[in-house]
């Protein structure tokens, strides 16, 4: 089935998951107990309105879980890092970092979540587990998250984002907790996790995402993940990353700490569509989990921010399509009974170029009439 609407994702997925909605004037977030809490897709316009997420429909409506993962798609979810490496908890003890033996834990891919609903803007889901890492740590783990769907004055005084009138926008935050629940304290020698959101959104022809960045002698971007990018599809300026997120092209790309902004986003052209995230950043002197496929030298020499942009594997196949943004916290050094929190927001705004390039100028250091890519 073809998305097309907000109203068409919502009769589609109500058919396969139970779903709660947060709605205020006209904005909705629609998510689902059954996937981790995550949050499937937004609209900034009412029933008829564009829905922002990407969804797998072909999965979802198989009714059947994949082996290694089930990506069911969704603008915001709560996964764990470090998705490789020695304390891995995507690798079982010893083995090979090879995508045979890959395999996302359950608590973050098909497991249900509890669900304890606040109000209509807000809603809370929780999950204890044990996750067991390549190193052969067992860490026992409580999961929290909130969703809230943030009104005209937080979006103001919380983000600091000021709309320009004629703007249609939507504007969500994900409150993600992790808590130490085991018998000894998290640290280099045992394995850290990280909190790791994910948000998977529609691409076009002419999307690109847009990267801020602050320059750094001691880092620099990561496009190593899935091998070296085209020049023609990642430009570096003296002030942001051009990469293009048109679905057509696996590519992924990090921004190490040294270098954050704490914003990121993608214009659309086509649709007259500019998404942005922003997350909560403590620092560059914080540690983040490496998440190569590798026996790592620097375990917690890691990206703050990933975008990935998916495209035809060699076969023809593809998953997509679709292009992520991602945020991760710091590395979790915690004591019993100690949590560590990621805030992360997703901004969707439609209008036109004049009114979107103010809030791209403002907060991704970026005219969008100069993009070339």
């Amino acid at each position: 089935m073809e998305q097309k609407n907000y109203k068409n994702d919502k009769e589609f997925l109500s058919n396969h998951l139970r779903l709660v909605e947060l709605a205020r004037d006209g904005k909705k977030v629609l998510l689902s107990q059954d996937l981790q809490g995550r949050v499937l897709t937004s609209t900034a316009t009412g029933d008829e309105g564009d829905s922002f997420g990407w969804l797998n429909y072909d999965l979802i409506a198989m009714g059947k879980f994949l082996p290694h993962c089930n990506n069911f798609g969704g603008e915001d979810r709560y996964w764990l890092g470090p998705e490789g490496g020695q304390f891995s908890v995507f690798f079982c003890e010893g083995s090979d970092f090879s995508f045979d033996d890959w395999q996302v834990p359950s608590a973050i891919d098909t497991d249900s979540w509890n669900l304890f609903p606040v109000d209509s803007t807000k809603v809370k889901f929780s999950k204890s587990v044990k996750l067991h890492n390549w190193t052969g740590k067992d860490l026992l783990c409580r999961l929290d998250r909130s969703v809230e769907l943030l009104d005209d004055d937080t979006i103001r005084k919380e983000i600091g984002i000021e709309i320009p009138k004629g703007v249609d926008y939507i504007v969500f935050k994900s409150e993600n907790q992790l808590t130490n629940i085991g018998t000894f304290q998290w640290n280099e020698s045992t394995g850290m996790l990280s909190i790791w959101i994910l948000g998977q959104f529609i691409p076009s022809e002419n999307n690109i995402v847009i990267i801020p960045y602050k320059k750094s002698d001691q880092a620099q971007i990561n496009d190593s993940y899935f091998g070296k990018i085209d020049a023609d599809r990642l430009t570096v300026t003296d002030n942001a990353i051009f990469f293009k997120g048109d679905g057509k092209n696996r590519g992924k790309i990090g921004i190490p700490p040294e270098m954050v902004v704490p914003f990121a986003g993608a214009y659309d052209s086509v649709n007259g569509i500019l998404t942005i995230v922003h997350f909560n950043f403590p620092g560059s002197n914080e540690k983040y989990v490496n998440a190569m496929w590798e026996y790592q030298k620097e375990p917690f020499k890691g990206d703050v921010i990933n975008s990935y942009n998916d495209g035809p594997l060699d076969d023809g196949s593809i998953m997509g399509p679709f292009y992520e943004l991602e945020t991760s916290s710091p590395a979790a050094r915690l004591k019993v009974g100690e949590s560590i929190t990621h805030r992360h927001v997703t901004m969707h705004f439609k209008g036109n170029l004049e009114s979107l390039n103010m809030l791209a100028m403002k907060y991704l250091e970026t005219n969008l009439q100069d993009i070339e890519l």
